[in-house]
């Protein structure tokens, strides 16, 4: 499975997205990328899998593997994050629909102060990055939906209590990883 992945190693991510080596203190490995992110997790500083799953994962996964993680954190966000999470759900469902693009492009175009926040401004970002200024997205280049995605997880992940947040957090990992293999899947089929 992880040789069907769109990243063979975690090398070959970091060559891809130079940024992320601004997102993460771990230097990459010849490591097969799941293997890699597995050993952040269990590694001294364990948020960079979720960093490194942000920009494991297609964008378009990426925004909603964010989704579905703050979909389990509803309790901890207020009815303003819910809203942009409803949002999210709707443009990655339909993310060409003229119906939803002006109103992710609006959200996106918000500051991203809370975790779906950061969410909507990923889902904003993909393709053709016209939701926010051109300052902004300069400073997350090459990769500011990758950026967004982890800032958001992470914020919601800030919410969780402390005695409960590796357990949260090693889930959204095994979600992160497994949406991962599937995404390869999906793709090794669409090009047979």
């Amino acid at each position: 499975m992880a040789n069907e992945l769109r990243f063979k190693t975690a090398r070959d991510l970091f060559m891809a997205y130079p940024a992320v080596a601004r997102d993460m203190v771990a230097r990459p490995t010849e490591q097969p990328s799941i293997e890699f992110c597995r050993a952040l997790l269990a590694g001294r500083v364990p948020e960079e899998a979720i960093t490194f799953c942000a920009y494991l994962l297609p964008e378009r996964a990426a925004v909603w593997w964010a989704h579905e993680c703050l979909s389990h954190l509803t309790v901890l966000l207020d009815h303003r994050d819910q809203e942009l999470l409803a949002l999210v759900r709707d443009w990655v469902s339909e993310p060409d629909s003229p119906h939803h693009r002006p109103e992710v492009s609006k959200a996106a175009a918000m500051p991203p102060t809370t975790p779906a926040g950061w969410v909507a401004l990923a889902a904003g970002q993909h393709g053709n990055g016209s939701a926010i200024d051109a300052s902004a997205v300069s400073a997350l280049q090459p990769s500011p939906a990758a950026h967004a995605v982890s800032a958001g997880v992470l914020a919601g992940l800030a919410r969780v209590a402390l005695e409960d947040r590796f357990s949260v957090l090693s889930a959204f990992v095994e979600m992160g990883i497994q949406m991962a293999e599937i995404e390869a899947l999906r793709q090794s089929a669409d090009a047979n």
